[in-house]
């Protein structure tokens, strides 16, 4: 089973639910770091991040509030996410163009 640290980003995000990662076929994903940054200059924004498991939605964390210049680690550090095949990773702000994100993970195929 070949191992391959990956990371994807994502800028600008906005008010609509963004696909920051998918999981390929045959490929299990292990998120070991998502952090979403505020852009905006001055408003605190609240976000939101969720997987997609067979269609079913579930939060990973809701309303989440990022202040000014700030960021917030939604994974990192001993925490781990396992992500299976097709299974996304979405994220969405409270403002339109206000949130960067980056995910870093390993996939195993």
């Amino acid at each position: 089973m070949p191992n391959s640290f990956k990371s994807f980003a994502a800028q600008n995000l906005g008010t609509t639910k963004t696909t920051v990662y998918t999981v390929p076929g045959a490929t299990t994903g292990t998120v070991i770091g998502l952090s979403i940054a505020n852009t905006t200059p001055g408003t605190v924004i609240t976000v939101d991040a969720k997987i997609t498991k067979g269609g079913v939605e579930t939060f990973i964390v809701r309303g989440a509030p990022i202040n000014i210049g700030g960021s917030l680690v939604v994974v990192g550090g001993d925490q781990k996410l396992v992500l299976e095949a097709t299974d996304n990773l979405r994220v969405q702000s409270s403002h339109a163009t206000s949130a960067d994100v980056i995910v870093s993970l390993l996939e195993t195929t």
